[in-house]
């Protein structure tokens, strides 16, 4: 530029050479060409290259396009000043001219790119402010997210307590529709029970009506040898029947410990393969003697309130061995009415006004008496009461509060030991039957009383170990109307009878195993108890490979 700068001033001064004209001229345009190149190339550039590198270009070529334009200008005043004297060509004059006008249109687009440029530098401005929001904006949903997780997080903790707790009120609802459907069931039960019993009485009416009848007549001819005795002496009647009930109750207290319960032992320990002996005519013969004493037995309960208590004892043993006697005998009409007589007698006890073999003045001053049997507070009374009345009643409700008696009392060492002098275990079995299932549960709570750890409870474990036990077991087992609740309770017995080496033939006699290892791999493993129980019972009959911390877990339950 600096040399064109002294080209054209060179130019000027000579203003007279044709070929520096000419110079003059080229160099002018290259200055022009140059101008207009830098200002195209500003803006086809300026759009693209950041704002500062745009303001540098378009600056530079604004002072260039000034430099050419006052070159220009200077040479244009030359150029008149020649071309009035007559040193200028027209035409050279006429292409000066046209540049002026470029120049002056320049000078407009450069006013009109610094405007544009002014605009730029606004709008540059408002968005870098822009920016600056958008980032404390997007800073703020930053920390919105943060929350938002944690609070997603939060939310996940207490769904998931929520379900837990669904889940358990789940649990909780269903274990008490269960036990509501256990009750209808035991209602249902018992209401069909009822339902036999008041039809048995109607067929039963007319055997009563005899048998009342017969005991009319015999109270009838009692006064009439008592009124004898009372005109010989009054005053030693009542220690003469005293004396003779206690000469009785001594007796029957004889009967029961010295021959009936032993001959009791020797039927349950003798092989029921064996054909008839001797012994088997004898049992027959006490059978259809204790079918005709207990009759006379019922009836003389009635005058028990009149003894003394202490006597109670030996008349209710008497009765209670008596009735074992005919636990594998035939029992006709007579008899289960007479049964059901002394049961409820038993269960109800008996009240009595007044002495009947008194006068009718001392009879209406005297006191209500009453012999208390299931009801007495004590204990060995209770307890073989509980046994009668298990024995003879039918009634479903009287045999659960004869079973819940049974219970309490089993919870004490004297109890536990009344279960085994009375050989109770043959009684329970009899109610342990898939028909009376409102009394299965109940029934097994007493035997699970005697499983306890005491001294009797390997003695009970012994009695238990019989053909007739492990026969109702494998019954139950083969029932599928057994809820779990139940099936606990009985695989808590076999596993301990399991833990007697002698027991494994029992178990394989009646395929008991088999069951077992059937019931283990069907039973949901959520019922753990019974799981541990089951596979205990297969591990002490050597039938499982499992840890033998499982069975230590089942001892310990």
């Amino acid at each position: 530029m600096y040399c064109l700068w002294l080209r054209f001033d060179d130019e000027q001064d000579s203003c007279c050479d044709s070929s520096d004209l000419e110079k003059e001229e080229k160099a002018i345009n290259w200055s022009e060409t140059d101008a207009v190149q830098n200002t195209a190339i500003y803006v086809e550039t300026g759009s693209t290259l950041p704002f500062h590198l745009a303001a540098n270009t378009q600056e530079n070529s604004d002072q260039n396009v000034t430099n050419g334009l006052l070159r220009k200008i200077i040479s244009g005043t030359n150029a008149a000043a020649c071309s009035t004297q007559g040193l200028i060509p027209s035409h050279i004059s006429q292409i000066y001219d046209e540049l002026f006008v470029i120049h002056q249109k320049l000078q407009r687009e450069s006013l009109a790119q610094q405007e544009y440029a002014l605009q730029l530098r606004k709008r540059e401005h408002f968005l870098t402010e822009r920016e600056t929001v958008l980032f404390s904006h997007e800073a703020a949903l930053a920390k919105i997210r943060g929350v938002e997780e944690e609070v997603h997080t939060k939310l996940g903790i207490i769904k998931e307590q929520h379900e837990a707790e669904v889940k358990q009120l789940t649990e909780v609802l269903r274990e008490i529709t269960k036990e509501n459907r256990r009750l209808k069931s035991s209602f249902d039960t018992l209401k069909e029970v009822n339902d036999s019993l008041r039809k048995q009485r109607k067929h039963e009416l007319l055997t009563v009506k005899k048998s009342n009848n017969i005991c009319q007549v015999v109270q009838k001819s009692k006064p009439v040898k008592q009124e004898k005795v009372t005109v010989t002496s009054k005053n030693a009647k009542l220690p003469t029947n005293s004396q003779v009930y206690e000469l009785l109750t001594f007796l029957m207290d004889w009967i029961s410990d010295q021959h009936l319960s032993k001959i009791k032992i020797h039927e349950e320990r003798e092989d029921s393969h064996k054909p008839q002996t001797i012994e088997t005519s004898k049992k027959i013969c006490t059978q259809e003697r204790c079918m005709k004493l207990l009759p006379i037995a019922t009836e003389q309960l009635q005058w028990m309130p009149f003894v003394n208590s202490k006597l109670h004892m030996p008349v209710i043993k008497f009765i209670y061995w008596s009735i074992r006697q005919l636990d594998s005998g035939v029992q006709h009409a007579a008899m289960t009415s007479t049964m059901r007589r002394l049961g409820e007698d038993i269960f109800k006890g008996i009240v009595i006004k007044g002495n009947p073999d008194s006068s009718s003045e001392q009879s209406t001053e005297s006191k209500s008496k009453l012999a208390a049997f299931f009801k007495s507070s004590c204990m060995p009374l209770r307890f073989l009461s509980t046994l009668i009345v298990l024995k003879t009643v039918t009634q479903v409700d009287y045999l659960a509060q004869a079973f819940d008696s049974l219970r309490t009392d089993l919870k004490t060492d004297e109890g536990k030991a009344l279960f085994l002098e009375y050989q109770c275990v043959p009684i329970i079995l009899s109610h342990l039957k898939v028909s009376s299932r409102g009394l299965l549960s109940v029934a097994f709570d007493g035997l699970l009383q005697m499983t306890t750890e005491s001294d009797s409870s390997q003695p009970f474990l012994e009695a238990c170990s019989n053909e007739s036990f492990f026969r109702t077991c494998s019954l139950l087992l083969r029932s599928s109307k057994l809820d779990t609740q139940i099936l606990e309770k009985l695989c808590v017995i076999l596993q301990k009878l399991s833990r007697i080496k002698s027991n494994k033939k029992m178990f394989e006699m009646f395929a008991l195993h088999q069951m077992i290892q059937e019931l283990h791999r069907t039973t949901n493993p959520d019922h753990v108890f019974l799981c541990i129980n089951l596979n205990s019972i297969l591990l002490n009959l050597g039938l499982s490979r499992s840890n033998s911390l499982i069975s230590g877990l089942s001892t310990s339950h």
